[in-house]
């Protein structure tokens, strides 16, 4: 398959012309993978699946997939897409559309404008249809110093944050490898983020710790989960390398990584965000579940 750019593909999500319409029937064969509707799981993982991951599929197509496998939600998807998900009794488990982009983010002054404006917008919607997080970003760095990201990211974010503690909506800033997949953004190691938690100082500010991101920058993901799994809302898997799926032909090993977050006590979401390569790509979503579902 052509490899998927994510940024491109969140940006074409975001401005609603990279997912189909529902239109009340499924029009295009599905790769599907065949599993009991009524597949349940152990309960001590809520897993979660990216949607952009499988732009092949329409979110409704995606929705009933994933839901024969025990997929309680789906990841990264906005409004336009709520009714779909709440349709098939599946939750959003992070909401996007009010971020600009991956690389013009909270760190710079000259876009919390827009930012705050599209924050202060999104977060009473995001409540309003009964959802508890909303993904954000901090940008690149451009020449920025850490402390100028710190201070620049929490000046802005200190602007919406009593708008989500009024709404009890949590912002989730996503940490992202600047090695390979973004180079120059500056929310780049779990300690660059948990700073930034500090400084904010909010229960409805946290992060999401993207675990093939963090493998790439920092390595030491289980060490990392247990020392601020407090600081984390959120996690995101894939292969390393490559962001394929999560099997034995990759470097981490997720079931002792699900174990690891699992006990910590953490109730939120594990969302799957490989790129699959092989050509049943339900299959490979279903295997990833089971390899996570300690």
């Amino acid at each position: 398959m052509t490899k998927v750019d994510r940024r491109n593909a969140l940006k074409t999500i975001i401005t609603g012309t990279a997912v189909a319409g529902f239109s009340g029937v499924i029009s295009a064969p599905l790769e599907s993978f065949a599993a009991d509707s009524s597949t349940t799981r152990k309960g001590n993982i809520n897993h979660s699946v990216c949607r952009w991951c499988f732009s092949s599929l329409t979110v409704e197509e995606l929705c009933i997939e994933a839901k024969k496998i025990g997929i309680t939600a789906i990841d990264l998807v906005g409004p336009e897409d709520w009714p779909i998900l709440k349709k098939h009794g599946l939750d959003s488990s992070l909401c996007n559309g009010a971020e600009i982009n991956l690389v013009d983010g909270w760190n710079d002054p000259k876009f919390h404008p827009t930012l705050i404006k599209n924050y202060a917008e999104m977060i009473p919607k995001v409540a309003e249809a009964g959802y508890k997080s909303l993904i954000c970003f901090s940008g690149n760095k451009r020449g920025k110093t850490d402390e100028e990201g710190w201070n620049n990211c929490a000046e802005g974010l200190k602007k919406v944050i009593p708008i989500a503690e009024k709404y009890g909506v949590t912002l989730v800033m996503e940490l992202l490898n600047s090695k390979v997949d973004h180079k120059d953004y500056q929310c780049d190691t779990s300690a660059w983020g948990v700073e930034l938690c500090k400084r904010v100082g909010s229960e409805n500010f946290k992060l999401l710790y993207d675990i093939y991101h963090m493998q790439i920058d920092e390595g030491n993901v289980i060490a990392n989960i247990r020392k601020h799994h407090m600081y984390f809302a959120h996690y995101h898997t894939a292969g390393v390398p490559g962001r394929n799926e999560i099997g034995d032909q990759q470097e981490l090993y997720y079931p002792a990584i699900m174990r690891a977050i699992f006990a910590t006590g953490f109730k939120g979401y594990v969302a799957q965000e490989f790129i699959p390569k092989e050509a049943n790509k339900i299959a490979s979503l279903k295997k990833a579940i089971e390899i996570c579902d300690i």
